[in-house]
């Protein structure tokens, strides 16, 4: 004979269907979302800057090369020392060697200031500029570094490593989840929110040949989304080699929220605009608040 439900038991038998329902369609739209906001970079974080809390994530925990965003780290160095940004410093050969022949119109001989060096890696991520800088520190190219590793582990950027300040070398790694770290806290410098999202600038350098003379140089920003009017950035950095792929963080406003968005060896020349655009279209849908992996 067929026993009978309790009434409570069947009040059970609902509520647990019920909530096996709500389980499978919270599932089928957290897949959706991430079908939405599919991503060409291989790492990829995007954070709220006040919360913490992780809206987007993929692949975060990886360590991998991070090309000239180490020049956020090289500007808060300069920075944190209080160096005088109007003492005018002579690029030399030390800067090319540096360089590792990577192209810069910054040429030996040229005086700048250290403002206008830092003004050009942060804006237009010239390589010998940040070689400069790092160079003409107190105790040269081994103590710039180290203070770069010393900012990182105060920040408790644990998984990152740096071994020079211009980010041609692929030596220079860090995950999605410590850029974040480090953009948090380089959005709290003034100059360097200014100089990363500058739309472009003149520089006034001086050649030191027999006769002194004046150079003006122009330059833009590598992060063509500054111009637009669509985008509220409060703070950028680009980078790329050929090891670490094309790279893109910002500190922006989105969806009234400030975020901080970090994407790393995105492939393809334009493809890390195109992941940025892709997350802005994705928050300001509405699709989803929720934390990914």
């Amino acid at each position: 004979m067929q026993r009978k439900l309790h009434p409570l038991e069947g009040i059970v038998a609902v509520c647990a269907l019920v909530f096996v329902l709500f389980v499978s369609i919270g599932f089928a739209q957290a897949q959706e979302s991430v079908r939405k906001i599919a991503l060409r970079s291989s790492s990829a974080l995007v954070q709220d800057a006040e919360t913490g809390e992780i809206v987007f994530g993929k692949n975060a925990d990886a360590v991998v090369p991070i090309a000239s965003i180490t020049k956020l780290m090289t500007a808060m160095v300069v920075l944190d020392r209080g160096l005088d940004l109007a003492e005018q410093i002579v690029l030399d050969k030390e800067d090319a060697v540096a360089m590792k022949g990577s192209r810069s119109r910054l040429r030996t001989g040229l005086a700048l200031s250290r403002g206008d060096l830092l003004l050009l890696a942060l804006m237009s991520s010239d390589n010998r500029a940040a070689a400069a800088l790092g160079r003409s520190y107190p105790g040269g190219m081994e103590a710039f570094v180290d203070a770069m590793n010393a900012k990182a582990q105060a920040l408790d950027m644990s998984e990152s490593r740096f071994v020079e300040p211009t980010g041609l070398s692929p030596a220079n790694v860090s995950t999605a989840g410590d850029l974040a770290k480090m953009v948090r806290a380089a959005h709290e410098y003034p100059q360097i929110r200014e100089y990363s999202t500058k739309d472009r600038a003149t520089i006034r350098a001086t050649s030191t040949g027999r006769i002194a003379r004046p150079v003006n140089l122009n330059y833009g920003n590598t992060n063509g989304l500054v111009r637009s009017s669509h985008w509220d950035i409060e703070l950028s950095k680009t980078g790329y080699i050929s090891e670490a792929g094309r790279c893109l963080v910002m500190h922006v406003r989105l969806a009234e929220k400030d975020l901080i968005v970090v994407l790393l060896d995105s492939w393809g020349k334009h493809s890390r605009v195109g992941d940025a655009n892709r997350i802005k279209k994705w928050l300001e849908s509405g699709a989803t608040s929720r934390p990914q992996s």
